[in-house]
């Protein structure tokens, strides 16, 4: 069990609940829990836009979610080059240039 849980919101859609990271742990130890599914997975999932993560149909959730991913800027790093950030969806969701993916929203 990953000890993931879903509360639903009525203006968020369903979000998951991201585990707070163990106080008091040495800083390996919380790196490597941050890097975890169990908090990555969470963090993903919320950083989908209401639209999607309300979809109860896993075929449309399925199709809305592809077209949703490739609509995502893809601009990987590139040594010698500067990239506008780490190109990770979790980037992409605070950069101003793609709030209009979220439907203007920004984090």
């Amino acid at each position: 069990d990953l000890g993931i849980s879903f509360h639903p919101r009525s203006r968020l859609g369903t979000q998951a609940i991201v585990p707070p990271l163990t106080r008091g742990a040495n800083t390996k130890f919380q790196s490597m829990q941050d890097g975890s599914f169990s908090v990555i997975g969470p963090k993903l999932w919320n950083a989908v836009p209401y639209y999607l993560n309300s979809i109860a149909d896993f075929p449309s959730f399925k199709g809305y979610l592809t077209t949703f991913l490739l609509s995502v800027p893809d601009k990987p790093p590139v040594r010698g080059y500067s990239s506008p950030n780490s190109n990770s969806l979790l980037a992409w969701r605070t950069e101003s240039s793609a709030s209009a993916l979220w439907g203007g929203q920004q984090v």
